[in-house]
Order: structure tokens, then sequence, then C-alpha cells
């Protein structure tokens, strides 16, 4: 017999969570030939139904699972959210011939959408961008002791724990004692508070619009002189310099000589009274 639900919108974990989480432990828990009889029916017949039943029943192990991450800073409400999220994708993933439980199939994916979450919300900057950067930062909150750094010892006792280098425990462990800062003052601050803001001493010094323009117009100028200047070269004196100085594989002096049928001695005197036309043409 299909078990009783509360409406849909009324199960969200919204402003009154207590609410929210006494509705949810008062769902019983499925039986295992109820929980594979629904299973068979939405892997079978795609029933919606049971797909709503299935979730409902298991929604009270979302919750304690995101209880588990309280420490992050970040909203109750939010982590089960997430959570409920990844439990649906499990259910809509579960295989019933597998011979498993549900809720041991949806772990892996309830923590999934919870550390996704964690990641993106939990600092300004990223933290952790790898498998194993996530691996650690997960980890390392539960293998430091104490609120101390970790000793030299400690430190490598985590790394060969978790598999990492010694010096990704100690990045990590900065990143994770770090905290964010706005770059602006608080609207509401004052002298004596107000100065320790970034934008009072992170000067960007090209920040000048005058300077860019300047120092644009300067280079757009310096370009043209300089295509004019090699323009009015003679052939072979151009090929030397282009050969030489723009080319990704520059020639030798012997290389020109021998293509030219002169001596190194010669090119390099070439070389040289080209280059001074350029350098007269740039500056001028």
């Amino acid at each position: 017999m299909s078990t009783q639900l509360q409406p849909i919108d009324q199960m969200a974990p919204g402003a009154n969570l207590a609410a929210y989480v006494q509705a949810v432990a008062s769902i019983p828990v499925l039986s295992v030939e109820r929980e594979q009889e629904l299973a068979r029916q939405l892997y079978y017949q795609e029933s919606v139904q049971a797909a709503r039943e299935l979730v409902m029943s298991h929604l009270r192990f979302v919750v304690h699972i995101a209880r588990s991450y309280s420490g992050y800073g970040l909203a109750e409400a939010d982590l089960i959210q997430e959570g409920n999220v990844g439990l649906m994708k499990a259910v809509k993933r579960f295989d019933p011939e597998k011979g498993v439980r549900l809720v041991s199939f949806a772990v892996h994916w309830i923590k999934a959408e919870i550390h996704e979450y964690i990641l993106r919300n939990w600092r300004i900057v990223k933290v952790a961008t790898t498998k194993a950067q996530r691996k650690l930062f997960f980890n390392l909150r539960s293998a430091k002791k104490s609120l101390a750094w970790l000793t030299a010892e400690e430190a490598q006792a985590v790394a060969d724990d978790l598999g990492v280098k010694v010096q990704e425990v100690q990045r990590m462990e900065g990143r994770l004692s770090s905290r964010d800062l706005a770059f602006d003052a608080p609207a509401d601050s004052d002298d004596e508070d107000g100065w320790q803001a970034p934008q009072y001493y992170l000067e960007d010094q090209g920040g000048d619009p005058a300077a860019a323009v300047e120092s644009e117009d300067w280079r757009a100028q310096s370009e043209g002189r300089l295509q004019s200047a090699l323009r009015d070269l003679d052939e072979r004196s151009r090929d030397i310099v282009a050969r030489r100085w723009l080319a990704d594989e520059k020639a030798t002096l012997h290389e020109l000589a021998a293509d030219y049928g002169i001596s190194a001695e010669r090119v390099r005197q070439l070389e040289q009274a080209a280059m001074k036309k350029l350098r007269t043409a740039i500056a001028a």
C-alpha cells in the first residue's frame, strides 16, 4: 500500500527548518520489499509516483548527511536542498537489480552535490579545483586535531594518509585558514577602520587613462615608422633583418652568407647598416 505523503511544495527546507526536519522524520522508512517494488515501477515503467515516494522516504537521510557539513559556515537549509538534488539524481539512476539498498547507492550522489555546493560558496576564490585538491579539502579539516597549525610531522602524516604531497597539505591548510576580504571599504566604515581595505593600498600603477592612451599612441606610431623603414630597405637587407630578427627560427650569418654567396662578415655589415636605419626611423 502506498504511503500517504505531504504535498511536495510543503517539503522544502525553508525558513522553518525545524518543521521540515520534523516532517521528513515522520515519513516511514520503506521496507526492502516496498523499496524494490517502487524501484522496479520507476526503472521499468518510469512511474513518477514511485520516484516521488522513493525520494520522500529518504529525505531524512539527506538531513543526517547535510548536518555533518555544518562546520563550513553555510546555511543548513541550503546544504539539505543540495543534498536533495543529489538524492533525486540517485533515484533516477538506481537499478533495483543490483541487490543494494537505495540509501547505500544514494550516499555518493548526496555528498557529491553537497561537496560541489560547498566548493562554490565557501570562498569567493575557489580553494579546490582538481580531484586531489577536493579530497584534501574535505579530509584535512577532520584530520587536524586542533585549531593550531600542523607540525611538519603531522603534515607529513596527513599527506601519507591521503596520498598527496606534503606541500599540497601545507598550501591547503593556508587556504582553509584564510578569509575573504572585500576590496572596497564598507559604506558605514569610519576613518579608523576604512583604511584597512585593499582599495587604499593596492594601487594600479597602470590605471591612468591618459598614460594608457599615450602609450598606445606611441606604440602605434613606432610600429608605423618601423614598417615604413622596412619598406625603404633594399630587398636583400630586408630579408637579412627578417630572417635574423623576425623569424621563429633565426638564421645564422653563415646560412645567409651561403644563400647570397657572400662572406659572413659582409652579412654582418649589411645587418648592422639596416638596423641603424631602422633605429633612426623609429626614433624620429
